[in-house]
């Protein structure tokens, strides 16, 4: 195949595959300067309040030309629209309910001012509630868009149909995935690399709940992987570092990984030491 062949072939692919999809660089765009309008710190912002009415507006002016390329029926978009910024104050509420509950449980937070601008787990958080959103709105493909690029951003995978009470707390964040089913209750708080999965991932069970179910006040530390649908956290527990669980626990369990660690000096030993990697 030629250079012109390709291009020509391309050309007509990208133009069918992707005909209806909304654009992902003003995705990513809008959302960052919604999330800046919400919590930016820029102090002419606040010197007129006119001029976060006009913010407001163009937001709303973004958002409704970006789902006009996915949904093309006006009516629709507007409703749509409407539906979501509608929503914004109770998810700002909801949002400073997680930055209160990071500064208050990390001992290294020192403001409500810096979780909001410099806290990747709080970032995360708040895009996934927006995404979570437009999930419930019904809105298809710009919700995993949103999500998949604060996943970018902070290394935080939370999907965007994953049901998350108030108060979430995540710890530094990195390497944590929450997938699509999992249902979060109210004051949990979650540490890096942590893991809320599926048992298995066969495309035929795609419409059951494939993910866990965390209870009120759970404490999950870092490294722990909790997989299934079946798989319920009763409320209280405490869940320790690297556990591998894919089974239920009872209310106020402690469960924690016991592993043996040997001290030795460095003089040489009679025998080779076999080093698992």
């Amino acid at each position: 195949m030629d250079q012109q062949e390709f291009i020509h072939k391309l050309f007509n692919r990208n133009k069918t595959c992707f005909s209806g999809f909304p654009d992902k660089q003003i995705a990513e765009t809008f959302i960052d300067e919604l999330f800046f309008f919400l919590f930016g710190t820029h102090e002419k912002k606040y010197k007129i309040e006119e001029k976060l009415v006009e913010q407001f507006e163009s937001l709303k002016s973004t958002f409704s030309a970006l789902l006009y390329e996915l949904i093309k029926d006006e009516e629709e978009v507007k409703l749509h629209t409407e539906q979501l910024f509608k929503a914004i104050p109770e998810i700002y509420q909801q949002l400073f309910l997680d930055a209160e509950a990071i500064l208050k449980f990390d001992p290294a937070a020192q403001s409500i001012e810096e979780v909001l601008v410099a806290y990747p787990g709080f970032y995360a958080t708040a895009i996934y509630r927006i995404a979570h959103q437009l999930h419930k709105q019904g809105i298809k493909t710009l919700p995993r868009i949103l999500s998949e690029y604060a996943h970018s951003k902070t290394g935080i995978d939370i999907h965007p149909g994953a049901q998350i009470g108030d108060s979430f707390f995540i710890d530094h964040g990195t390497g944590i995935v929450i997938g699509e089913t999992s249902i979060i209750g109210n004051n949990v708080k979650v540490y890096q690399g942590v893991t809320l999965g599926a048992l298995n991932v066969a495309k035929n069970t795609a419409s059951t709940k494939r993910h866990p179910t965390i209870e009120d006040n759970v404490i999950i530390y870092s490294g722990a992987t909790i997989l299934g649908g079946e798989t319920i956290i009763a409320h209280d527990c405490i869940i320790g570092g690297n556990v591998w669980l894919t089974y239920s626990v009872p209310a106020f369990s402690v469960v924690y990984h016991k592993s043996e660690i040997q001290v030795r000096d460095k003089n040489p030993l009679s025998q080779a030491l076999n080093f698992v990697i």
